[in-house]
């Protein structure tokens, strides 16, 4: 047998891997959905407006306002990595029939939105969306909730700016991380062009954090969410639904009870140590 052959073959079809790797993540990362300009989006018993907004030369995000009479708030819902808002629109009656408005935006080449993804370029674009949300209400009424992908944009620009919550639903420590997972050979850090490293955003971030998690997500493991929690724990509180996987947490009771929780839910009160069994010792005997 020539040694040498062969492991010149393996270094070869070893380099010829990363160099696919590199050049198709994208499409291994995102699926997007394109819609036709003059698409209509259709929500049933939903009151919805579509809007435009041109963040650059050649670059327009398309979204949907979903509205409510007297809202409460207004919920940025920064969806997952397939479709389009076509599909994901029927999730924002979740938000509006708890009395909070819903802003969903399509990603750079997804749905009716135009550009070349980058990850800088994304975050660009929401931060200039979160601030056209900022002229027309004030930051302590805006939720952000990242689901999935949108996780770790939720927790940039929450690590930037003060809103009122950050929900994050099945989010990932970093895009390297679930690449690693599945291509533990391959030197991901080095090969990502979309590493979006949510544990390091969680860390800023000043408002309270809220994860829900499946415990039987196959895609991203629950354990995921609880090493995230503890970078932030002071402000943090993890909701796991009971056996939820990846795609499916909207068909457990669960999850809705959790939300309405999390939607409903006041600034917590400091405990008084004096009060309870926080301040308690043990006697040595």
């Amino acid at each position: 047998m020539n040694w040498g052959l062969l492991i010149t073959i393996t270094i070869s079809l070893f380099i010829l891997l990363n160099i696919i790797v590199y050049f198709l993540q994208e499409r291994l990362i995102f699926k997007p959905e394109k819609l036709p300009v003059d698409f209509e989006f259709k929500y049933a018993n939903q009151v919805f407006d579509e809007y435009n907004i041109e963040v650059a030369d050649g670059i327009n995000l398309n979204g949907v306002h979903f509205k409510v009479r007297e809202p409460k708030g207004v919920v940025l819902y920064l969806k997952g990595n397939s479709r389009s808002l076509k599909g994901w629109g029927k999730f924002a009656i979740d938000f509006t029939r708890h009395g909070f408005d819903v802003v969903m935006i399509d990603y750079r080449g997804f749905g009716k939105s135009t550009g070349i993804r980058t990850e800088e370029g994304i975050k660009r674009d929401l931060q200039y969306a979160y601030n056209e949300l900022k002229k027309q209400v004030s930051e302590k009424y805006i939720v952000l909730y990242g689901r999935s992908l949108g996780s770790g944009f939720a927790a940039k620009l929450a690590s930037t700016n003060n809103p009122r919550m950050l929900i994050l639903d099945a989010p990932y420590y970093s895009m390297s991380h679930i690449a690693k997972k599945f291509m533990p050979i391959m030197p991901m850090s080095l090969l990502l062009r979309f590493p979006i490293k949510t544990y390091r955003w969680i860390e800023y971030v000043k408002c309270p954090i809220k994860i829900i998690h499946g415990t039987n997500d196959k895609l991203i493991p629950f354990k995921t969410s609880i090493k995230l929690s503890k970078i932030n724990a002071k402000r943090t509180r993890l909701y796991p639904i009971i056996d939820g996987g990846h795609n499916n947490l909207h068909t457990y009771p669960q999850y809705h009870r959790f939300l309405e929780e999390i939607l409903h839910s006041k600034l917590p009160k400091k405990i008084d140590p004096t009060t309870s069994s926080i301040s308690f010792k043990r006697k040595k005997h």
